[in-house]
């Protein structure tokens, strides 16, 4: 690996195999096949999961970009039943009052369709949660770091988390309870640090139905120039 200092810095040589216009053809649309097969699940098998793969998942979402490279996100890999237990009835607590007061009828007359209420089982059934936090700003020595584009980037990781939850074979479903403060409070995370996302993962179960829905189609998503 060759190495040189541009503008003072260290940079390393950098390479990609080089793909013909056929190979990167084929290799796009494999990709748009495979990640097309993936879908929102929240029934789960119970399963468990060798801790490994959710390592390397984790470490998948971990090789995303940032802004100046800050990397601005914790990931809590919770398989204790008894913590899952205290999330479930927290985030439960959370998702009744938004269901019956919080959210108007609007907005629940889009989630009907989609078979989803303020009842989260999936929560202790699964055999991991992954708990994404936002660090709103850096810790070294006692000494604040200043974090850049902080929702862009945990957001962009949890795109590669999402996609390396499905090439491992498992499924998942993004959980927003509002507020998700508590979060905080059961995994005793830091100040700086806030809720982002929960994630429960794991196999489907053995008979699992999701909703009847469609993608949109590429010309109602892409405007070429």
């Amino acid at each position: 690996m060759e190495k040189k200092l541009i503008n003072g810095h260290l940079h390393v040589s950098y390479r990609r195999p080089k793909y013909s216009d056929q190979e990167s053809q084929t290799a796009a649309k494999k990709y748009f096949e495979f990640m097309n097969q993936r879908r929102t699940v929240r029934e789960f098998d119970s399963r468990n999961i060798p801790l490994d793969v959710m390592e390397n998942i984790i470490q998948t979402a971990g090789t995303a970009p940032s802004g100046a490279h800050k990397q601005p996100w914790t990931f809590c890999l919770i398989s204790d039943p008894e913590m899952k237990k205290q999330i479930r009835i927290a985030a439960e607590e959370e998702e009744k009052i938004s269901y019956t007061s919080r959210m108007p009828e609007s907005w629940k007359n889009d989630l009907a369709p989609l078979g989803t209420d303020w009842e989260k089982p999936f929560l202790e059934i699964a055999p991991y949660l992954i708990v994404v936090f936002k660090q709103s700003y850096g810790m070294l020595n006692g000494e604040k770091i200043q974090h850049y584009y902080v929702n862009e980037s945990v957001g962009i990781a949890c795109g590669f988390l999402i996609a390396a939850i499905h090439q491992a074979g498992l499924v998942t479903v993004t959980h927003t309870p509002s507020p998700m403060n508590f979060l905080s409070d059961i995994l005793q995370r830091p100040k700086h640090e806030k809720p982002f996302l929960l994630l429960p993962v794991g196999y489907p179960a053995k008979e699992t139905f999701v909703p009847d829905i469609e993608r949109k189609q590429l010309e109602e998503i892409l405007i070429r120039y």
